[in-house]
């Protein structure tokens, strides 16, 4: 099963996300199983994910409590367009190198908001700007204690003043009760039968 890692497991690799990512904050660190990976298996590991879907793949009850979460959202505004001193708040992408400007994009996964801000051999990584947050999710591919690789994801989060560190403690419940536990079923479903179809 996956299991929370301490933040340094992120911080103490040397991710290129680092060095766009300096001013967010790690706020969690999680390891998924993936049975018989190699170190090539990361873009299969990708593409896996891409074909497993978003929620809207999820269980009933998980897919009613997202469901709802966007009706909140929808409510207060949780999820409207962000606001700087010129309009906007500038995409990640504005800070990247230029070998990983020029790195090939994955396809974004239909019903999760993120956007690819780049994809490497061993790590990718996509962002969210809305009014509470800027947020990116990271996902690397790091060899196991056994001798396979297996997928890490770090969140990495730069809330928007007082009540974006409001709205991170108050949906911390839902994404241990219900993002984490759905996102591990299904990344590790994922993996699963990309092995058995490739007889891995």
């Amino acid at each position: 099963m996956s299991r929370r890692l301490p933040g340094t497991e992120h911080t103490d690799r040397p991710w290129r996300i680092h060095q766009i990512t300096p001013d967010f904050l790690v706020e969690d660190v999680w390891a998924f199983r993936t049975p018989g990976a190699g170190p090539d298996d990361f873009p299969a590991m990708l593409a896996a994910l891409r074909a497993a879907g978003g929620p809207k793949e999820a269980p009933p009850l998980v897919r009613c409590l997202f469901a709802v979460r966007s009706k909140l959202a929808a409510l207060f505004g949780w999820d409207a367009p962000p606001q700087s001193a010129d309009g906007r708040v500038r995409s990640l992408r504005e800070r990247l190198p230029p070998d990983l400007r020029q790195a090939p994009l994955c396809q974004d996964v239909d019903g999760i908001p993120f956007t690819t801000l780049y994809q490497l051999g061993d790590e990718s990584a996509q962002e969210l700007a809305i009014k509470t947050l800027h947020t990116v999710c990271h996902l690397g591919w790091v060899p196991a204690d056994n001798g396979d690789y297996e997928l890490r994801m770090a969140a990495l989060v730069k809330p928007n003043g007082l009540f974006g560190r409001l709205y991170m403690a108050g949906i911390k419940p839902f994404r241990y009760l219900v993002v984490y536990p759905t996102m591990t079923r299904q990344w590790e479903r994922a993996w699963r039968d990309h092995a058995r179809a490739h007889n891995l």
